[in-house]
């Protein structure tokens, strides 16, 4: 098998496991980030002014992070989709095949080098 041409089972047994374990661990740093994305206490007396500030600052980073994580197990169910449809590997938008190097680096992408270039 060269880089520009991979069968389908060939590339499910090789990125399958890659795409489940990325995923498993999105979903573990998801359930560790729960309570850093829970409303902050508006209650004064139990912490101050500075404090609240700073409990507000890591809640809106905590919830930019989950968003970018979504947005990352999106890509990556939608790879599993073209696994199955047999469409992961070949370019979106050229229909070539996405060398297994640029695969390795991230399963969920679309495109080949060539058409993010151009």
């Amino acid at each position: 098998m060269t880089d520009k041409s991979h069968s389908r089972a060939t590339l499910a047994a090789r990125f399958r496991p890659l795409i489940e374990a990325e995923l498993e661990q999105l979903r573990a740093l998801t359930e560790a980030g729960n309570a850093d994305r829970s409303p902050v206490e508006l209650d004064q007396q139990s912490i101050g002014r500075v404090s609240r500030i700073d409990s507000l600052q890591v809640q809106a980073m905590a919830q930019a992070s989950e968003r970018r994580r979504t947005a990352r197990r999106r890509q990556l169910q939608d790879a599993l989709s073209r696994l199955e449809t047999g469409e992961f590997g070949w370019c979106d938008e050229c229909g070539e095949a996405i060398a297994v190097k640029r695969l390795e680096i991230d399963p969920a992408v679309t495109r080949c080098v060539d058409c993010v270039l151009s």
